[in-house]
């Protein structure tokens, strides 16, 4: 059992076989989900059928497959698309419960397909989103697991996944159904939600049969509270803690405190304690070497990466840095924050924080490079009028979106805004702060350091 559990831990391509209590074989192909200690989900074939498959473990086992399997009976009930349901039971050891589902192909979940639509595209997903809920709510159901790639998209149709999160009500009232249509609305681009409030809400009402509009201004209030309340609990909390997107081992010895690195970057050599950092920032590899940050460029695994060390000047700066967040912890919050809320950054990859006694010391944060020029350095090599508007649009767009998001950067230098293209792409996050609500202060702050780096340029300033 505990050499199964390690094989299937991780996810990535595997080849395990699972004899099944009706005398058939699942074998599972691919992990594609972890829940430790709770869930597996993972890709493969049984009876010569492409299917997926989740595993549960731990106490809570039966109360989860269970309730899973009754989720998906409701959606059928409601004749909502959900993949079909082909075996639910246990493994011949009865060591994990299983449910087997049929793969549906070609399909991807709409958290796939969103990033590569054009705005048009966009909106017409998210309409079709938006009426397969209200087929939901029609037939009493809430989906309490509101997730993007909790629907998965065909040519055909909108199946709705997860049977977990699915809750009947005898009476589903309309401030329950409008909290959950908001949810959904906050998985949306909060620039592209301003546009689309009111078409989105008369797709909804049409589908409900209701003659009055909800409250636009109610429901984007509360479209913003989640959104908020999502980035807050995923940036500040989950990437901090084992789940599907990080691994994290923690050592509270002198040399490691904390070590926890993406799972995107999983196959990456990372080292994986602080004195092989240090080693690393050498003097020819140092891109700033100031008093309490140093960063450098290394490569790992033929990838290169960016390391900045926080550095601990004295007795005094310890003590100060020992009870509070290390600020490579909150680049590392910020990189996900903004990921999570759809905003350009250098991918992370591993944080580390040294810990003598519980107490944090210097800290490593360390991220993909991007080899791109800053905003300064676009703008001067690139003379093409139309590229430059576009840049120019764009990062009013994203200067506009952090100010619905109610985010501030802290240091809009030049430098610290990359150019993919035409596309800002944020980086130096350690005094990026997510407001509680709007500060205009913040914000101003932040416009009137970008447009400092404009002084001696009078058009693009103008611009």
């Amino acid at each position: 059992m505990s050499t199964l559990l390690n094989e299937i831990s991780r996810i990535g391509d595997v080849n395990i076989d699972l004899a099944l209590t009706d005398d058939t074989v699942l074998n599972c192909q691919k992990v594609v989900r972890v829940i430790p200690n709770k869930r597996v989900v993972c890709q493969g074939v049984w009876q010569g059928q492409a299917v997926y498959a989740k595993l549960f473990l731990g106490a809570g086992a039966a109360k989860y497959q269970a309730r899973d399997a009754a989720g998906v009976k409701l959606l059928l009930g409601a004749k909502i698309d959900t993949p079909p349901l082909l075996y639910q039971g246990k493994t011949a050891d009865n060591s994990l419960l299983v449910l087997v589902f049929a793969q549906i192909y070609p399909a991807l979940n709409a958290e796939q397909i969103w990033v590569d639509l054009n705005q048009s595209q966009r909106l017409n997903l998210a309409k079709n989103l938006v009426t397969e809920l209200a087929k939901h709510h029609n037939a009493g159901l809430l989906q309490t697991d509101l997730y993007l790639k909790n629907f998965l998209v065909s040519s055909e149709s909108i199946y709705s996944l997860d049977g977990d999160g699915i809750r009947r009500y005898t009476s589903l009232n309309q401030q329950h159904a409008l909290e959950n249509l908001s949810v959904l609305f906050s998985k949306f681009d909060v620039l592209e939600m301003e546009v689309w409030l009111d078409v989105l809400l008369k797709t909804y009402s049409k589908v409900r049969a209701w003659q009055v509009l909800p409250d636009a201004v109610l429901i984007k209030a509360t479209t913003n509270a989640y959104r908020q309340k999502v980035a807050r609990n995923y940036a500040d909390k989950k990437v901090f803690r084992q789940c599907t997107d990080v691994t994290v081992v923690e050592n509270f010895s002198a040399l490691v405190g904390l070590f926890i690195a993406a799972s995107s970057h999983a196959k990456i050599n990372i080292p994986t304690n602080l004195s092989d950092l240090d080693a690393l920032m050498q003097p020819q590899h140092l891109l700033k070497n100031g008093n309490t940050c140093t960063v450098a460029l290394s490569e790992m695994d033929n990838k290169k990466i960016v390391i900045k060390r926080y550095n601990i000047k004295n007795f005094w700066h310890r003590i100060s840095r020992a009870f509070r967040p290390s600020r490579a912890a909150t680049s590392w919050a910020n990189a996900h924050r903004l990921n999570i809320l759809g905003l350009a950054t250098a991918k992370p990859i591993a944080l580390y924080e040294q810990r003598t006694f519980g107490l944090r010391g210097k800290a490593f944060f360390l991220a993909e490079y991007l080899d791109l020029p800053d905003v300064a350095e676009y703008f001067a090599k690139t003379q093409d009028k139309a590229q430059r508007a576009e840049a120019v649009k764009n990062i009013v767009t994203l200067f506009y979106k952090l100010y619905l998001l109610q985010i501030s950067h802290g240091d809009m230098k030049a430098t610290n805004i990359k150019m993919q293209g035409t596309q800002p792409v944020l980086i130096d996050l350690d005094s990026m702060c997510q407001h509680r609500k709007t500060n205009i202060t913040a914000h101003v702050r932040d416009l009137q350091r970008f447009m400092q780096n404009w002084q001696e340029m009078p058009s693009l300033y103008n611009a």
